[in-house]
């Protein structure tokens, strides 16, 4: 297991959760067991498992609870996962063959739904009924999120508003839940709970917009996925926001939001005028500011070596580039 620097001090956890996810249960098709070995060996930076463990280290907490719940936002994770490449008619992931390419529609659902209640099984093994309720609140939070972007869509939304709220939904609800569920296992005091869990609010903002960024300004060989792919889902992210805010007597943009134009050099043009535009220097800064929200709620959590690694966590997720 490649693990990133910042989480060397929790490695050994780290593999103990590795191996939990990959616990033998009754599986009665080969083929799902070969799959769900690909699924969680595909790679990933085990982000939401170690917001879990790092919350948890501030004070004695139960290694029995703290590694199924680590084990179990990763399976939920990765579950998500699977259903939005399957809504998005996604081909890559992380630059290996997405499952609905191999799969058809009903099998993938599936595969997605087995490792939802793999996940619930997990929480439930942490025994605590307060745990398992915030754990099922995210789940509804994530689904909500795709439901209201499926039925409502994007369009006409050009406003942070609207983009806060979904990029809550699909990322920071889980960064915030994992950070505030392993406080809880650690005993901490409310305040302590609340300051994690707004630690994990703000750095999920944060990742999700540079996740957004990387869309127009990664690599794609580093991001395993055409640049430009929100663009042709006709999703709209900051950087188009700013964009068109800037420029809203702009056709190209818009007309391939809209579908209307899916050719690679339309589709690349567009990208190109967005990375020109200054929208990416401004959503940066954006990333920065919720970056430094999360260092800020850390303030009152003890100092220890944990602490630390969970300011430089917030230094390495607006600095990444993949």
């Amino acid at each position: 297991m490649k693990v990133i620097p910042i989480f060397e001090i929790i490695r050994e956890d780290l593999e103990r959760v590795e191996r939990k996810m990959r616990e033998v249960s009754p599986i009665e098709y080969e083929q799902l067991k070969a799959t769900l070995d690909y699924l969680l060996g595909s790679g990933g930076k085990r982000l939401r498992p170690a917001l879990v463990l790092l919350s948890s280290k501030f004070y004695p907490a139960d290694a029995d609870k703290v590694t199924p719940l680590a084990a179990a936002v990763e399976t939920l994770h990765t579950a998500t996962l699977i259903h939005d490449d399957l809504i998005d008619n996604s081909f890559l992931r992380r630059g290996n063959p997405t499952l609905n390419t191999m799969w058809n529609s009903a099998a993938t659902v599936l595969t997605g739904d087995y490792l939802f209640a793999r996940a619930a099984a997990f929480a439930a093994e942490t025994k605590s009924a307060r745990v398992i309720s915030i754990f099922a609140q995210t789940l509804m939070t994530i689904c909500n999120g795709e439901l209201k972007q499926i039925f409502g869509g994007d369009k006409g939304q050009l406003n942070r508003e609207y983009y806060y709220q979904r990029i809550y939904s699909k990322t920071a609800s889980l960064f915030a839940a994992s950070a505030e569920m392993g406080a809880i296992l650690s005993g901490a005091s409310e305040p302590e709970v609340q300051a994690l869990h707004d630690y994990g609010y703000n750095l999920g903002m944060a990742f999700q917009i540079v996740d957004d960024i990387l869309d127009f300004a990664g690599n794609e060989g580093d991001l395993g996925k055409p640049i430009g792919s929100d663009l042709r889902q006709g999703i709209i992210t900051l950087p188009t926001i700013h964009f068109l805010e800037a420029h809203s007597g702009d056709e190209t943009v818009p007309r391939v939001l809209s579908g209307r134009d899916e050719e690679d050099d339309e589709v690349r043009a567009a990208v190109e005028m967005i990375k020109e535009s200054g929208a990416i220097e401004a959503s940066t800064a954006e990333a920065k500011r919720f970056a430094a929200r999360s260092r800020d709620a850390l303030s009152t959590l003890p100092h220890n070596e944990y602490r630390q690694a969970m300011l430089d966590l917030a230094n390495f997720v607006v600095e990444r580039r993949k």
